[in-house]
């Protein structure tokens, strides 16, 4: 079964459910995917919709720190159940140890010895982990092993 036929069956399992946020979050997913199979005029597959999925968690991970300054933690936690939901469809995410094992050997792969390698470094990188991690935690772990 692919990613998009699993998004359906959970969107139909939701409003079974009455599960309101789980509904509204795979409507999200698959209306995000829908647009851009419709801007691009492709048909994604499943990496791609790994992609767009990966993409939906991002933005709802940057926006969480506003809503948690602003003090609506009927927000933060609706947010956080949606991030819950995003983390379901996603390849189990590296812990900090796994991605610095991966950059470690990158590094070595590359020859990189100083931060002006760190482009080369996050190329070998972002193949290897795509849809397991964060590029923010990338970066951040290639700054501390080559800084």
């Amino acid at each position: 079964m692919s990613l998009k036929e699993k998004l359906l069956d959970d969107l139909k399992q939701a409003m079974k459910d009455r599960d309101v946020i789980r509904k509204n979050t795979v409507q999200m997913m698959r209306a995000a995917i829908l647009q851009i199979e419709k801007d691009d005029k492709v048909t994604l597959d499943d990496d791609g919709v790994l992609e767009v999925i990966a993409k939906e968690l991002k933005m709802r991970k940057d926006v969480l720190p506003e809503y948690e300054k602003s003090g609506r933690q009927d927000l933060v936690d609706g947010l956080n159940a949606e991030i819950q939901v995003l983390l379901a469809y996603l390849p189990e995410q590296l812990t900090p140890e796994q991605l610095t094992e991966i950059v470690k050997e990158a590094i070595e792969s590359v020859g990189a010895t100083s931060m002006k390698d760190m482009g080369k470094v996050m190329g070998a990188v972002m193949p290897k982990v795509k849809g397991k991690t964060d590029g923010k935690q990338i970066n951040q772990c290639v700054k501390e092993l080559l800084g």
